[in-house]
């Protein structure tokens, strides 16, 4: 086989989801799932979940140049992963991690009319993943490396974060570009009990591009603040305001991030830039003019769209932040990029089959796609027309 060249590696957790869809639950989920009872449902729908899955797949369908790298075992589920893959386009399957003797980790997803969706998750393959297991030589060549959910692969957060700030160093050294996703854990979990600052302060000044949800790094930095929010009636982001966004930023620039962008789900994305010495420190995508991207404080609502699912959202995002990164556009651009592919993600119940090509999301923006308004509070902040996005008050003022 002949050996891949590309611009992105994804790499992280995978696994195969098992999606089961039953009917009204009359009353609740323990109408339906009673020992002994023979419960009709639905055909199943196999997908890939995951980061490499959703973010992978999402790059590859904006035109991006990827290879994937998720862990998996030699058995039916893994082969099935592997099939999945293939459809989407069969290069794709080529650079992952077939592991002899491990399982593959999957997700059943119960599906019921008028109550939450119900997960059963197996980490299988992802728990063992580590540094060793990456096919380096295939990096060589890249400009950028995304890894995703560190919490749900027991190798990433065990022994403080040793492995994972391990790995990000490696990669840094080869010259590319670094970029992390996150994942929510179970607070009840050994993930959920685990240091997440003293991992982070490992891990980020390894790390170009941190990219974690409003929910997660609020667990994982303020575990008291953000346990007092979750019993607050509404959303979460509608008790924050700019200033909470921008110390949670600083902080995370303070232990070694160059751009860090938290996820605000239907709000947007908030994002925050270090000094021009870090940006030029970024490997292969660092921004041509530094100078444009440091000190940046932006935040970018969502476009309106019809909502058919949310499933892949955030990875998504991701996607359209880190193909705008790859191109070299401005952080006006870029941010216009990130939530227009997760835009286009909401309007299909799956992951990733909503994601058009790049020049198709282009032309849907310069056409005048309309903006969500703003529902977060953004004292001294100012809404910029022609970039389509809210400038904060430390806009251009040096942090790191």
């Amino acid at each position: 086989m002949k050996e891949q060249v590309a611009e992105v590696v994804v790499a992280g957790h995978i696994c195969l989801d098992i999606i089961s869809s039953l009917p009204y639950a009359g009353g609740g989920p323990d109408r339906i799932l009673v020992p002994g009872k023979l419960v009709n449902a639905g055909p199943v729908v196999l997908s890939t979940g995951g980061t490499v899955s959703n973010t992978g797949i999402a790059l590859h369908r904006l035109g991006m140049s990827v290879l994937l790298m998720g862990k998996i075992g030699d058995d039916l589920f893994g082969r099935a992963v592997l099939e999945l893959l293939r459809r989407q386009s069969p290069e794709l399957a080529d650079s992952m991690i077939v592991m002899a003797g491990e399982e593959t980790s999957y997700t059943i997803v119960i599906n019921s009319p008028e109550i939450d969706r119900m997960f059963l998750h197996f980490t299988g393959a992802n728990d063992t993943f580590q540094g060793s297991d990456l096919r380096w030589e295939l990096l060589s060549g890249a400009r950028l490396f995304h890894f995703g959910y560190p919490p749900l692969m027991k190798r990433m957060y065990a022994d403080g974060g040793v492995e994972l700030a391990g790995m990000l160093h490696e990669v840094k050294r080869m010259g590319l570009t670094t970029s992390l996703d996150m994942a929510m854990p179970d607070p009840a979990s050994e993930a959920g009990r685990a240091d997440w600052i003293a991992i982070l302060e490992k891990a980020l000044p390894q790390v170009d591009v941190f990219m974690p949800s409003m929910e997660e790094i609020l667990y994982m930095l303020d575990r008291s603040f953000y346990e007092r929010l979750v019993s607050a009636e509404g959303d979460i982001a509608e008790h924050l305001d700019g200033e909470v966004l921008r110390a949670l930023a600083d902080r995370m620039i303070g232990m070694g991030a160059a751009i860090v962008a938290i996820k605000l789900g239907e709000h947007g994305l908030y994002m925050r830039t270090a000094g021009e010495r870090r940006l030029q420190s970024m490997g292969g995508c660092a921004p041509k003019n530094s100078g444009e991207w440091a000190g940046r404080e932006l935040l970018a609502t969502c476009y309106q769209v019809e909502v058919a699912g949310t499933n892949g959202a955030g990875d998504c995002t991701i996607a359209g932040f880190l193909a705008g990164l790859l191109k070299g556009l401005s952080p006006e651009s870029v941010m216009r990029a990130a939530v227009a592919v997760g835009a286009c993600n909401v309007e299909r119940q799956d992951a990733v089959s909503g994601i058009p090509s790049w020049e198709t999301v282009q032309r849907r923006i310069e056409a005048g796609w309309p903006k969500r308004a703003n529902r977060l509070r953004l004292d001294g902040w100012r809404y910029h027309t022609d970039a389509e996005l809210w400038i904060g008050p430390n806009d251009g003022k040096i942090t790191v």
